[in-house]
């Protein structure tokens, strides 16, 4: 059995004793299976995949750990990640959520983490967004970031899936007129969650805020605020507290269409259904700008 054989090499690397190990089903998303192994009374979360998959299990330890290397908000500790029984996995800290966030400590957790820079935007490695692949090139110019490896990537998937040729010609105009969002403002290469919807923040037990399931790159802070407002929203006391803590530019209401295209092109090439449509919507409104 896997749990029995993964619950030794973890009993190893924590240097907990040898003992019985229970594997009881958890939550976590629909691209993996969950589980929590009890290891005596020390609680493992652990996510299996297909063994191909590994590397996007060491792309969110790649993330995680710089998240928790910035010392500013609470990810979960990966322990190991490797192969069993024909199996990847990713197995981290179990932290007992208690409900949302509070919106105050998670804006400052998420500025101070938004103010961990780095000299070029992009990431270390490559890794997924949903289970699409996410090219993280190092690159010094964001707006070249932006048109080639969100929308210009997310547009040739788009094509490849046989969407309608007016979505990718106008989101191709769109990605070679992103100039003009930038006039007067110039991100810095901040550290990103990649992915901050609301289904992928929580509190533990003692109220503090915590992220997990990242896609992590350094890019524009404003990037994971957008994410923040696609599915859900922080409050406004949220932002009060964050603009406290960095500034948000004036043109964060029309860029943040710009950023959140990206998730929803994802989502049309992922799910089809009608989020090709409201692709278009926003390019279209974008493009009018």
């Amino acid at each position: 059995m896997i749990w029995q054989s993964l619950g030794l090499r973890l009993a190893q690397r924590l240097e907990l004793p040898p003992g019985e190990v229970r594997a009881i089903p958890a939550r976590g998303g629909d691209i993996n299976q969950s589980v929590m192994l009890e290891l005596g009374e020390h609680r493992i979360f652990v996510k299996t995949n297909r063994a191909p998959l590994l590397p996007m299990f060491e792309a969110e330890r790649a993330g995680l750990d710089a998240i928790r290397s910035s010392a500013t908000i609470r990810v979960p500790e990966v322990y190991l990640t490797g192969v069993e029984s024909g199996l990847a996995f990713i197995a981290m800290e179990f932290i007992g959520f208690s409900g949302r966030p509070d919106p105050a400590r998670l804006a400052r957790a998420l500025a101070a983490m938004h103010n961990s820079f780095h000299d070029r935007f992009g990431f270390e490695c490559d890794n997924t967004i949903g289970s699409t692949s996410q090219p993280n090139p190092f690159n010094d110019d964001w707006i070249e970031f932006w048109r080639l490896h969100r929308l210009g990537y997310q547009l040739e998937l788009a094509r490849q899936n046989g969407f309608d040729s007016r979505l990718v010609d106008a989101g191709y105009r769109l990605a070679e007129n992103l100039d003009g969002f930038f006039d007067a403002y110039r991100p810095r290469p901040s550290l990103l969650h990649g992915d901050l919807w609301s289904g992928n923040q929580d509190a533990d037990a003692d109220g503090n805020p915590v992220i997990f399931d990242p896609a992590c790159y350094y890019g524009d802070h404003e990037a994971d605020l957008a994410m923040m407002e696609l599915f859900g929203h922080p409050g406004e006391l949220f932002f009060e507290v964050y603009r406290e803590h960095f500034p948000i530019d004036i043109g964060y209401s029309l860029r943040r269409e710009l950023y959140n295209l990206y998730h929803v092109l994802n989502h049309a090439n992922l799910f089809g259904g009608g989020y090709g449509a409201q692709a278009l919507r926003m390019i279209d409104g974008l493009l009018r700008h």
